[in-house]
């Protein structure tokens, strides 16, 4: 199968069965040098168009390799950019299919400036439609850029490449020794894939995104009518307060849960949910990981790392600008303490802390284990604005564990002197009682409850108008 076919069929395998529409399909090269002229350019090498998945307008472009490597030329980016343009109008996401060879070097600065154009769209784009690129073949050099300027990045498992310098290129590497563009690289370490997987899976995952996501930061077109019951109890929950992912799925609508960047900070939890039928965004922090077995297979601290709050960051950043309700699931005991996560944890904590505190849509807050300090407050904390904090019966919320802090205030007394002041501390400052009584906690529920108590908080908030301060934009980043 040509690889003509393979940009086109990719097309076809994600929108709904003959709803692709082509746009400039007899565009070529206006570029004759280096007998460019000579040189068949069909496209320009690629397809651009617009179709439809489960009903909702996407626009899409799919590079297609063979045509001089799938390289971005002059009239390729221009191409890429009249797409941009045409969903901002509308207000439709764009997905991006890449498999290019890079900036097309017979074309010089006419293909340095179209590329500079791409991005130029990609900016003004941002907040105003959703953005999916999928990564199948090279995507390498300045090229590199494009995927990391969309809300959401896919990569085939075995094919595909995304670099900036190539790992050969890097100075004492190479890609036996360690290949930073492949797949698992980028998801794990770098953390910009949100999906590794094949072919058919990816396209099947970003139809199920495009349904999750609204068209556009004024219209929500992924409403849809809820079959699961409303009251359904969530028996043994609190079984899954150290997995928080399947606490997650246990909530939503038929269970279901789209998780994003899942093999990066797998200490924190993010992804997208259905609760009677709205689509709401998931933040939790995890200390464990359990297989389909039960057994746990990974453990982490119940403290916040500095890749943990980036990774939440940016979520809830995209949540805000596209209306999307956040909800989070809080066990937290303090920060990772090391020395490598030391150098950016205190930024990183600032960037949630700012998210949270500047997000205007819905926010509701599940204390679900332990609450302590400042950990706890930069969590979407009553103080930085949760609309409704709700906590299980058995979470605890303060400063810091009881025995920790007896042994601070008791320093030099005796053992049982420090366990009776553990046991008042505990009780008094640490107890969720003494939290709902202060007004930290709107309500203690079971844990079987979460989902209807849920439901209900959003439900009661869908209308939630803040008005804000008039300023240009923050400058936390």
């Amino acid at each position: 199968m040509s690889t003509t076919t393979s940009a086109s069929g990719r097309i076809a395998a994600l929108l709904d069965e003959n709803s692709f529409v082509e746009i400039g399909a007899k565009v070529t090269a206006r570029n004759t040098d280096f007998n460019l002229k000579q040189a068949k350019t069909p496209s320009d090498g690629v397809v651009t168009g617009y179709g439809v998945i489960d009903g909702n307008l996407v626009y899409v472009y799919a590079q297609d390799a063979s045509v001089l490597g799938g390289s971005v030329g002059e009239m390729h980016a221009k191409k890429i950019a009249g797409l941009y343009e045409l969903a901002v109008k509308t207000g439709a996401p764009v997905i991006g299919l890449i498999d290019s060879a890079g900036l097309r070097l017979e074309e010089a600065c006419d293909a340095l400036n179209a590329f500079g154009e791409i991005y130029a769209a990609q900016a003004a784009a941002s907040g105003v439609v959703p953005q999916i690129t999928a990564v199948f073949g090279s995507c390498g050099g300045g090229l590199a850029l494009i995927p990391t300027l969309t809300d959401f990045t896919f990569m085939e498992e075995s094919k595909a490449k995304l670099f900036v310098n190539s790992p050969n290129a890097i100075e004492g590497n190479s890609t036996a020794k360690c290949d930073t563009a492949s797949a698992k690289f980028q998801s794990e370490e770098a953390g910009i894939v949100d999906v590794v997987a094949d072919e058919a899976t990816i396209f099947a995952q970003i139809r199920e995104l495009v349904c999750m996501l609204p068209a556009n930061c004024d219209t929500d077109t992924s409403f849809v009518e809820c079959e699961d019951d409303l009251n359904r109890l969530c028996d043994g929950i609190e079984n899954a307060v150290a997995d928080t992912s399947i606490a997650i799925s246990m909530i939503a609508d038929d269970n279901a849960f789209f998780e994003t960047k899942a093999d990066y900070a797998k200490d924190m939890v993010t992804g997208f949910i259905k609760l009677n039928g709205a689509t709401v965004g998931v933040v939790a922090n995890r200390t464990a990981i359990y297989d389909e077995e039960g057994k746990e297979v990974e453990k982490f601290d119940n403290a916040l790392s500095a890749k943990g709050c980036e990774k939440a960051a940016s979520f809830v950043n995209f949540c805000d600008a596209f209306e999307i309700p956040v909800l989070t699931l809080t066990n937290v005991a303090g920060f990772k303490a090391c020395k490598c996560s030391e150098k950016k944890l205190a930024k990183a904590a600032a960037k949630l802390t700012y998210v949270f505190a500047n997000a205007t849509v819905p926010k509701v807050n599940v204390v679900i284990g332990k609450a302590y300090g400042t950990a706890y407050s930069i969590m979407n904390s009553k103080a930085l604005g949760a609309d409704m904090t709700f906590a299980w019966d058995s979470a605890s919320i303060g400063m810091m564990d009881s025995k920790l802090a007896a042994k601070i205030m008791c320093d030099g007394k005796s053992a049982d002197e420090i366990d009776a002041c553990a046991k008042d501390y505990e009780a008094l400052q640490n107890s969720i009682d003494a939290a709902a009584a202060r007004g930290y906690v709107d309500t203690i529920i079971a844990p079987a409850e979460t989902r209807k108590y849920l439901i209900g908080a959003f439900d009661m908030l869908f209308t939630k108008a803040v008005d804000t301060v008039a300023k240009k934009h923050g400058a936390v980043l």
